[in-house]
């Protein structure tokens, strides 16, 4: 059994961490941006700083993978770290750019530039940590189970953020500046310069630093059918994970929406945020879940049953909605502990499918470039570019609730989006994930 590089590990550990962090500001920062001047209302325009996020991964996805092979590990997470700090700086300065009284398009521009170059930041950095992590746990099951491993703490962070930004805007009204959430930008900020300086000090060696590089051409891994089909799923993948907890906070937070119809509420910014918030709590139970079970689970396995049971989640959860809807005390993760809170009994299992969504990564990249060799890396690459999947759907999910008046019909009628990509991907594991070309010399 190969030994763990357990400097490696937990520098990798608190990347993902750093990777969440940035990604999960955009939506609940959205909240704010939404009823600022001349963008008020539009969802759609709410989750553009999550799509400039994810946009960047478009283009930068392929350079990444070129880089990683030129420069290293270590030297392409500095460069990346170094880019994230000036992202979040930008996004700053947009909180300092006056508005006018009738429009805020201007500083939104600049916000929407730094999400934008964040976007090149976080790409990097996942280009580094998740073949890194599956190389040094030795590839198949075990390299499967490393990674559930330290996308914990990526959950941490994730279930941290939203909670973060709703306690810190409050009740959202035009009021509401983006200059309220500057401590978590503040907090970005150090966290970026802190990990710049720490990690020129620690010692990581590639893992294929001996190995022979051959040029491969970008699209070739898509000779393989399971890895083209796999390249589409991690499309839908991304777009599923954000557009749950995105369009959820969204749904709650909405001035006209359950939780301030009900009257009992007087911050639904921040319980929708906590909302959000179990939702990567889970993910994180999942994961944990997963670490342990996943030197005996197949990806396989994990994905067919995980997509299945997120079909049934939204499925259900939309139809109570529409049909007959229920509320329930839900106990939401407040970073401390737990309290209880209201809600829909549709948020709780729209919340839940965080379990469901906890494992698919590791096990949706596994299952894609089973088989792969020499292929695997320009794979990752192409992996990277389809994360654009989480600001494209989103946003078309959004754009549905805007299509439709922005009631909770609509709401619900947009998780249809979330509900297909499941879907997709249950029917990929069950039945499009072997390996078929075995004919194809990978070595």
């Amino acid at each position: 059994m190969k030994k763990l590089n357990w400097i490696a590990v937990i520098t990798m550990i608190f990347i993902y961490g750093m990777i969440s962090f940035v990604t999960n500001l955009a939506a609940p920062m959205g909240n704010v941006w939404k009823y600022q001047p001349g963008i008020e209302g539009s969802n759609m325009l709410g989750m553009m700083g999550n799509m400039m996020n994810f946009l960047a991964y478009l283009f930068m996805g392929i350079p990444a993978g070129k880089m990683l092979t030129k420069v290293g590990y270590k030297k392409t997470a500095l460069i990346a770290i170094a880019t994230g700090f000036v992202g979040v700086a930008i996004q700053f300065v947009s909180g300092m750019v006056p508005a006018s009284e009738e429009s805020a398009i201007v500083p939104f521009t600049v916000y929407l530039a730094g999400a934008f170059v964040c976007g090149f930041s976080v790409c990097m950095l996942n280009m580094v940590v998740n073949p890194m992590l599956n190389l040094l746990g030795g590839g198949g099951n075990r390299g499967n189970q490393l990674n559930l491993v330290c996308t914990t703490f990526n959950s941490v962070c994730g279930t941290a953020t939203p909670m973060l930004v709703g306690a810190l805007i409050g009740q959202v009204t035009k009021a509401t500046k983006i200059a309220d959430v500057n401590l978590v930008l503040y907090i970005a900020l150090a966290v970026f310069a802190a990990t710049f300086v720490i990690l020129q000090f620690i010692r990581i060696d590639d893992p294929e630093a001996t190995a022979t590089q051959e040029d491969i051409p970008v699209l070739a891994p898509l000779k393989f059918r399971h890895c083209l089909l796999g390249v589409i799923g991690i499309f839908m993948y991304v777009g599923i994970e954000v557009g749950i907890p995105g369009t959820l906070n969204l749904w709650l937070a909405d001035p006209e929406g359950p939780l301030a119809a009900s009257g009992t509420i007087a911050n639904p910014a921040a319980v929708a945020g906590m909302v959000a918030g179990t939702y990567w709590f889970l993910m994180l139970v999942g994961r944990t879940i997963g670490a342990f079970i996943g030197g005996a689970v197949s990806s396989r396995t994990m994905t067919t049953v995980t997509a299945g049971v997120g079909v049934l989640l939204i499925g259900g959860g939309a139809i109570i909605q529409l049909v007959c809807p229920e509320t329930v005390s839900m106990p939401v993760f407040t970073g401390t502990g737990f309290a209880k809170a209201t809600v829909p009994l549709t948020a709780l299992l729209f919340a839940l499918c965080g379990l469901c969504t906890s494992v698919m990564w590791p096990s949706i990249f596994n299952l894609s470039t089973e088989g792969l060799g020499k292929y695997t890396a320009a794979a990752s690459g192409l992996f990277m570019v389809m994360v654009v999947g989480g600001g494209i759907l989103p946003l078309i999910q959004n754009g549905i609730v805007d299509a439709c008046h922005k009631d909770t019909t609509a709401f619900m009628i947009s998780f249809a989006v979330p509900a297909i990509g499941l879907a997709y991907l249950f029917i990929y594991a069950v039945f499009f994930s072997t390996n078929v070309n075995t004919d194809i010399k990978v070595d």
